[in-house]
C-alpha cells in the first residue's frame, strides 16, 4: 500500500468515528436533558441504528459488490447525512427529531461496512495491515469526545442547563460533508462483478454471504456476535446517562478514556492473533464485557470512582478483541466477490438484530428500575448485561473449535 493510500484510508477512518462519536455518546442525555423523552423514546431513538444496520447488507449488496464504486457510494451516503444532521439539530421534540435519526441511521449504517470494503481492497495483508488503518477511527471518537467536554463543555452542568448538546450534531454535520466531499478522492474500489455476468436474485440483494453461515465455526461466532451484543447496548444507551446522574465530572471526556485503550489493544491485536490464536482472542473479550459492567455496578463518582474509570479503560479490549477481531475473521472467510456483502453481514449481526434486542432489553430493564426523582437503581441495571456477557461467553468455549489453519496464515503473514 502506498503512503498516500494509507493516509487516505487513514483520514476516512478518523472522519467516519468522528460523526459517530460526535453525538451518539450523548444521545440519551441529550433526549433526557434536551427533549425530555421518556425511556421507551430512547429506547426507540437508539433502536434505529439497529434498523439501519439491518438494512445495510442489502444496500451494500445491492450496490457495493454489484454496480457502483463503494467509494462514491461512501460520499454520497455521507452527504445526505450531513443534510439529515442539520435537521436533528433543528428538531425541537421527540416528535420531530425521530424521523430524522431514523433517516440518518439508515444512511450511515452501510458505511461502517463501505469504509472496511474500501481498506481491505488496498490490502495484501489484512491481518496485519487494517488495525493500523483503523486504529485512526478511534482516534477520531476520541477527539470528538474530548471536544465536547473539554473545548466546548457542551455537557458541563452550565452547558446541560443551556441546552449545549444540541451542538454535537451540527458538529458532527459539518464533518459529514467534509467526509462525503473527501471519499471521491479515495482510492477506486469498483464493483466485484464483470459487466455482462448474469445475477441471480439472491446475488443482487447481497444474500450470498449468508452462505458462510454454512460454515459450524462461523455459525458460532455469528451467533455469538448476536448474542453479545445485547450488553453492549446497555453501554451505548445507558454509560453516559448513568455517569452523568452519579455526578462524574466531564463525563463524556472520560469515556474517551476507553477510545484511548481501544488504540493500544488495537496495534496489540496482530501479536495477540499470531501467539494465542482467534478463538482466545474473542474470549479475552467476552470476559472484559463481564467484568467492565461488575465494576459499573459496585462503582460510585466518590470512593470507587477508580472502578468506573477502569469499566471504562476496558472497552479497548471488549471492541477490538470481539468486533475488529470478527471483522478481520470475516474477511478471511469470505470470497474476493463478496466481500462487502460479508462485512454487510457482520454488522447485520452485531449493529442491527443484536443491538436491537439490546437497546429493548435495556430500555426494559431501565424502567424496571427506575426510583424515585427519576433516578436509577444502576447496580441492578448493570449485573444483568454482566450475567448475558458470563453466559454467552461460555456458549462460545463450548462450541466454538479453533481454526488452526487461520491462525497459521496469520503467522505466514506476520
Amino acid at each position: 500500500m502506498t503512503l498516500t493510500n494509507r493516509v487516505k484510508l487513514s483520514t476516512m477512518m478518523f472522519l467516519e468515528f468522528f460523526i459517530w462519536g460526535g453525538w451518539f455518546v450523548t444521545l440519551g442525555t441529550f433526549l433526557g436533558n434536551n427533549l425530555q423523552a421518556s425511556g421507551t423514546q430512547t429506547a426507540a431513538a437508539f433502536s434505529t441504528q439497529s434498523f439501519g444496520a439491518i438494512i445495510a447488507p442489502f444496500i451494500i449488496g445491492l450496490i457495493a459488490d454489484k454496480y457502483f464504486n463503494a467509494e462514491r457510494i461512501l460520499g454520497f451516503l455521507h452527504l445526505v447525512g450531513a443534510a439529515l444532521m442539520y435537521m436533528m439539530f433543528r428538531a425541537e421534540d421527540f416528535t420531530q427529531f425521530y424521523p430524522y435519526v431514523f433517516a440518518y441511521m439508515v444512511v450511515y449504517m452501510p458505511t461502517l461496512a463501505l469504509v472496511n470494503s474500501v481498506s481491505f481492497n488496498q490490502m495484501t495483508d489484512p491481518a496485519k495491515e487494517f488495525s493500523v488503518i483503523r486504529v485512526w477511527g478511534t482516534v477520531g471518537w476520541i477527539v470528538a469526545g474530548l471536544m465536547i467536554s473539554y473545548v466546548f463543555l457542551w455537557d458541563s452542568a452550565e452547558g446541560l442547563a443551556e441546552g449545549g448538546l444540541r451542538n454535537t450534531f451540527a458538529l458532527s454535520g459539518i464533518a459529514s460533508a467534509v467526509l462525503g466531499l473527501f471519499s471521491f478522492t479515495l482510492p477506486a474500489t469498483p464493483p466485484k462483478i464483470q459487466k455482462g455476468e448474469k445475477l441471480s436474485v439472491s446475488e443482487i440483494l447481497g444474500l450470498d454471504a449468508i452462505k458462510l453461515l454454512n460454515n459450524k465455526n462461523y455459525l458460532i461466532f455469528f451467533i455469538s456476535s448476536i448474542l453479545i451484543c445485547i450488553p453492549l447496548a446497555f453501554y451505548y444507551q445507558n454509560a453516559n446517562p448513568f455517569l452523568t446522574e452519579v455526578g462524574m465530572e466531564n463525563p463524556t471526556g472520560k469515556m474517551t478514556i476507553g477510545q484511548v485503550s481501544e488504540v493500544l489493544f488495537m496495534l496489540l491485536l496482530p501479536v495477540f492473533f499470531t501467539r494465542y490464536g482467534f478463538k482466545k482472542t474473542l474470549l479475552v473479550g467476552m470476559l472484559a464485557w463481564v467484568v467492565r459492567y461488575a465494576l459499573f455496578a459496585f462503582g460510585d463518582a466518590g470512593s470507587g470512582t477508580y472502578m468506573l474509570l477502569i469499566g471504562i479503560a476496558l472497552h479497548g479490549i471488549c471492541y477490538d478483541f470481539f468486533f475488529v477481531s470478527g471483522q478481520i475473521y470475516t474477511d478471511s472467510k469470505a470470497g474476493p466477490r463478496y466481500k462487502s456483502a460479508a462485512q454487510g453481514l457482520i454488522t447485520l449481526a452485531t449493529y442491527g438484530v443484536g443491538m436491537l434486542i439490546g437497546f429493548w432489553v435495556a430500555g426494559l430493564v431501565s424502567d424496571s428500575y427506575v426510583l424515585a426523582n427519576d433516578l436509577h437503581d444502576w447496580k441492578s441495571i448493570w449485573l444483568i448485561p454482566s450475567g448475558i456477557a458470563l453466559l454467552v461467553t461460555i456458549l462460545f468455549v463450548v462450541f466454538f473449535k479453533e481454526e488452526r489453519v487461520a491462525k497459521e496464515e496469520v503467522l505466514q503473514k506476520a
